[in-house]
């Protein structure tokens, strides 16, 4: 009897819309067998999202860093599901993008591995996750954000309850304007959206057999410019605090769901970056006067690691809201005070960081 094909399930959309919480927030309501591993591509080269998803009941998360792997780092995602199938044949993929990949790019290498594995790996859907409070802003400047959602099986609206009903109508009507054919769903809050609302829908997108001229606008445009990035330091060797080029790499949950972690070698990481001496931590009422300075028309996301005086915590900030998240150290990689990367509008995020930098004693790089 052949083996059931892997079906691959494409997250995209912009930068802080949402798309990892979505990710995460489908686990629990998966069957407890289910098996599941995340490639996830990342900005710059501080492992935040992922270091939150390595703590779920993923089976395995696999990481390309330092570039969108829909341009930059084309072939490297053909080459990490490949190995993800032999290492791990899970019951599904996932592919949480980059927030400025193009979602055609990424379907047609899939599709390629489609017709080189006779269907074993299969595009299942692409689903573009709307960010509800900023997509008006964002797509001013981002060519990519509105084919986010122009090229997709299934429009997932999140952060809709932070507007009011009037404006919801106006954005629906919009994304109409951009798809009218596609569903759009509403998140609901941290419970996410129903598993089977955006799995097994058997994506008819980007066949290989499609005409070309889509393949041809999307392969030529200079999307990653859209996107600048800056990192933020203290208490880190500058010189060893960031990667050279892309690194991917496997953390092993080595489980599936409902099943407890088994025994497991540290996390390799890309840019943990030397400690140059401890640093005190940074109090807290200080680290968020600094964020209340930023601005979101030019910076998007921030996120990394910050050491308060209450402990290690994950700081994601998007769009002028934060959330922090404690963190176990367990591998002691994260003993400075900051590591942040902050993500916006090309040629004008870096004065940003560095205003922020100079709030909290920090230093960019």
């Amino acid at each position: 009897m052949p083996a059931k094909s892997i079906p691959i399930t494409v997250f995209t959309g912009f930068l802080g819309a949402g798309k990892t919480s979505i990710i995460l927030s489908l686990l629990p309501r998966l069957p407890k067998d289910y098996k599941v591993v995340l490639l996830k591509n990342e900005f710059g080269d501080v492992e935040v999202d992922s270091q939150l998803a390595k703590q779920s009941s993923l089976a395995a998360v696999s990481e390309i860093l330092n570039g969108c792997m829909c341009c930059v780092l084309v072939g490297q995602m053909k080459t990490a599901l490949l190995e993800i199938r032999e290492k791990y044949r899970p019951d599904r993929i996932i592919i949480e993008c980059s927030g400025s990949a193009f979602p055609a790019t990424l379907a047609f290498q899939i599709r390629e591995l489609e017709r080189e594995t006779d269907d074993d790996l299969k595009l299942d859907a692409i689903v573009t996750v709307i960010d509800a409070e900023n997509f008006a802003g964002y797509e001013d400047t981002s060519p990519t954000a509105k084919m986010q959602a122009s090229y997709t099986d299934v429009i997932l609206i999140n952060k809709w309850e932070h507007i009011t009903e009037r404006a919801l109508d106006i954005l629906v009507d919009h994304l109409n304007t951009l798809n009218d054919t596609t569903p759009k769903v509403r998140c609901q809050g941290r419970a996410g959206v129903d598993p089977s609302l955006i799995l097994g829908l058997d994506s008819t997108l980007f066949q290989l057999d499609a005409a070309a001229p889509d393949h041809a606008l999307f392969a030529d445009a200079q999307h990653h410019d859209e996107v600048e990035t800056v990192t933020i330091l203290k208490g880190y060797d500058r010189s060893n605090a960031s990667s050279s080029g892309c690194t991917e790499h496997v953390h092993e949950h080595g489980h599936a769901h409902g099943h407890e972690h088994g025994d497991r070698a540290p996390p390799t990481h890309s840019a943990t970056g030397g400690l140059s001496a401890d640093a005190p931590p940074i109090p807290e009422e200080q680290l968020l006067d600094a964020l209340s300075s930023l601005s979101k028309e030019t910076v998007w996301r921030v996120k990394g690691f910050v050491r308060l005086e209450r402990g290690l915590h994950i700081l994601n900030w998007a769009f002028a809201r934060y959330e922090l998240t404690p963190f176990d150290d367990a591998s002691g990689a994260h003993a400075g005070a900051v590591k942040l990367t902050v993500m916006g509008e090309r040629g004008e995020v870096r004065r940003a960081a560095r205003r922020l930098a100079e709030k909290i004693g920090a230093q960019i790089v």
